[in-house]
């Protein structure tokens, strides 16, 4: 594990290093995320802007999209979770393929590219007793209705449960969804990379290994997948850090091996504690993310990882639109989708809200003078 750095490091030479496109070390990261100095952060802020801007360009990008989060029922017990349920429990649900026809059909009526699909660990989703021809008649079903529907579905975690419970691989569960029709993988279930940190928030869940090794396949098989980072919590900064240069290796090999799909984009996903479990809550001891922190991490994460991984995205769910559209000017280039509903992070205690219309995210981001783009899930405009 990194260390603290106590030295004379200079933030300027490895800033100067950054805007070379040169690869920052992680302990050059790590002394980045000590900064404490405003001239310092705001030095951090310019390289990060000026670095998205290289990479990623001036446009501001978007997608209409459209969650579909199917049950609720889980086998796991994660303590930053408040959407989880046990199956009979008040509040716990398992949609129907009629309801998730309709939630597709008002999706593609407003105007959707993607459906992103992802549900709790239900011990019930089978057909004849398998798992996996469940989730491949959910996307059937979906791509014979909506061809043209992109969709975005199951995580690292969703494969492993399905590979466990119908004793497949992980390559034969990601390739028959991808015959049914999914198109890339959620980065979801990463949380922080680290197994001592996944040991106290989702003991129950993959190790950093397996979501890596589960990532990495899908990059193989020609499946994009998405990244993220679930920060604010327990973690400390080298483990940011260390989660960060795993995502980049991850990257790296995809690029060096000439895989057919690598990661499209990152995602900082801030702690909100409000209705988590309580010992989560009280070890935490608030309910909100500290928005400097998130801009901080932010910025710090397009230092790192722009020159492999171009495309970063706030949460505007976590952060609040006025929040997210503030981590423009710190690396980020993306300011996500329009969701429609989101129940997972709102039943946290999020009050960044559970839609947003386009021409909301638009004025959004007219009102900090950068032009925008609907794109679609693999960042092609729409």
């Amino acid at each position: 594990m990194l260390k603290a750095i106590k030295s004379d490091k200079n933030s300027n030479n490895i800033l100067e290093k950054a805007l070379k496109n040169r690869d920052v070390s992680p302990e050059d990261a790590l002394f980045l995320l000590q900064q404490t100095e405003p001239e310092q952060i705001e030095e951090i802020r310019q390289t990060a802007n000026q670095l998205r801007q290289k990479q990623a360009g001036e446009i501001v990008t978007f997608i209409i999209n459209r969650n579909i989060n199917f049950t609720n029922i889980c086998e796991q017990h994660c303590s930053f979770c408040a959407f989880r349920r046990d199956a009979g429990e008040s509040g716990a649900y398992w949609l129907g393929i009629e309801q998730i026809l309709e939630k597709a059909t008002d999706a593609a009526n407003r105007g959707a590219t993607e459906i992103c699909m992802q549900g709790g660990l239900n011990l019930d989703a089978k057909i004849d007793g398998k798992s996996l021809p469940y989730y491949v008649r959910l996307v059937e079903t979906l791509k014979q209705e909506f061809p043209f529907l992109h969709l975005h579905a199951f995580s690292p975690q969703e494969v492993q449960f399905i590979a466990r419970e119908d004793d497949l691989s992980y390559r034969e569960v990601i390739q028959a969804l991808q015959i049914a029709g999914v198109g890339s993988m959620p980065g979801t279930a990463a949380e922080v990379l680290e197994d001592k940190i996944r040991r106290v928030i989702c003991p129950e869940k993959i190790d950093a290994a397996t979501w890596l090794e589960i990532v990495g396949t899908a990059h193989q098989l020609g499946m994009p997948t998405t990244s993220t980072l679930l920060s604010g919590h327990i973690e400390s900064p080298q483990q940011q850090v260390s989660h960060l240069e795993k995502l980049r290796q991850l990257q790296q090999n995809a690029v060096r091996q000439g895989y057919g799909a690598k990661i499209t984009e990152f995602i900082l996903l801030p702690f909100v504690g409000q209705e988590a479990p309580k010992p989560l809550r009280r070890r935490v001891g608030r309910d909100q993310p500290i928005l400097q922190d998130a801009l901080l991490l932010s910025a710090v994460a397009r230092i790192y990882l722009g020159n492999w991984i171009p495309n970063h995205q706030p949460s505007w769910v976590k952060l609040g639109l006025d929040g997210a559209v503030e981590a423009l000017s710190w690396g980020c280039n993306d300011l996500g989708g329009t969701l429609m509903e989101e129940h997972i992070t709102t039943m946290a205690g999020a009050k960044g809200g559970t839609c947003m219309e386009p021409e909301t995210l638009k004025s959004a981001i007219a009102s900090i003078h950068r032009p925008y783009q609907e794109r679609n899930t693999l960042y092609h405009p729409v």
